[in-house]
């Protein structure tokens, strides 16, 4: 198929690879522009574009898709249909129809659990036992569209929400190119309101560490916030990112340092398996007890 490419992370890269491998002509990737990052504060391309690039693709980054001469642009492309991973911009009905079938879209989601911009961190906060991804029709609604294609994985007790978009993000790339093997063969399922969530962006206030919740909330905050923001605490008076962690025995008060790093909760204790320091790389927990006094307490 002639296909449109829009994605911009890390986790779009797999999709494209994908397509590209399978043998689907990939007439141009959509993706947001470079932005400056780094200390020099240089404008640095996004993963898709170097990826496209990197395979003689054309890329194109507009800053809307909203304009008339960006949608006749996008239509002249002559699209069997575009695919969309983690784009960045809202595509207006009139690209929503351009390409012959349409546009799917990769959702890292059980849907209708789980639209919007966090799903991979929300089902982690919210204790789900398993997530997956969904190949989804895009339609003028937020994720709101029939799923033609889900595939589901467990949600282990140690996983972070970094293991989590790696697998995802493959499991994704497998998906879209079955999808578009079997385009038209594949029943459209429309998705029920009953049961629908929304994945509100994470904010960066959510991240710090009360100690006087219940272990199994403070597990789920420490692995659903890692490694971005990173769930963090103070320990004298220094933040210290907690990345990895698991549940375990013990108790006492809230934030007390019970052995090792292992520490209090308001219910119940948690095991801290990865750490960060202020101006340090991240670290097991056994690596960064030879390298730090722990307090008797963390706040």
């Amino acid at each position: 198929m002639r296909v449109i490419f829009m994605g911009t992370p890390d986790f779009s890269v797999p999709a494209l690879e994908a397509l590209d491998r399978e043998g689907h002509e990939i007439a141009c990737v959509y993706t947001q522009p470079p932005r400056p990052a780094g200390r020099g504060k240089k404008d640095r391309p996004t993963p898709v574009q170097r990826a496209a690039e990197a395979r003689g693709i054309e890329v194109r980054h507009p800053r809307t898709l909203r304009d008339p001469d960006a949608q006749a642009d996008f239509a002249a492309l002559g699209a069997d249909v575009a695919v969309v991973v983690a784009y960045g911009l809202i595509l207006p009905q009139a690209v929503l129809d351009t390409p012959r079938h349409g546009c799917l879209n990769i959702h890292a989601s059980l849907l209708p659990r789980w639209r919007g911009a966090a799903p991979i961190h929300r089902a982690i906060l919210a204790g789900d036992p398993e997530t997956g991804v969904c190949i989804m029709r895009m339609e003028a609604g937020l994720d709101t569209g029939p799923v033609i294609l889900r595939e589901t994985t467990a949600i282990g007790p140690e996983n972070t929400t970094g293991d989590l978009h790696d697998r995802l993000s493959g499991m994704g790339a497998s998906a879209v190119v079955e999808a578009l093997n079997r385009l038209g063969a594949l029943h459209e399922t429309p998705q029920p309101e009953i049961g629908a969530t929304y994945a509100e962006k994470i904010d960066k206030a959510e991240a710090r560490i009360d100690w006087s919740r219940p272990a199994v909330e403070v597990d789920r905050q420490i692995r659903g916030l890692s490694p971005f923001p990173g769930a963090w605490c103070e320990a004298e008076g220094a933040r210290l990112k907690l990345l990895r962690s698991r549940l375990a025995d013990g108790s006492g008060a809230p934030g007390q340092v019970l052995s090792g790093f292992t520490i209090a909760c308001g219910d119940g204790a948690v095991a801290i398996l990865e750490v960060q320091r202020e101006g340090r790389r991240p670290q097991s927990a056994d690596e960064a007890l030879r390298g730090m006094a722990m307090p008797e307490r963390l706040d």
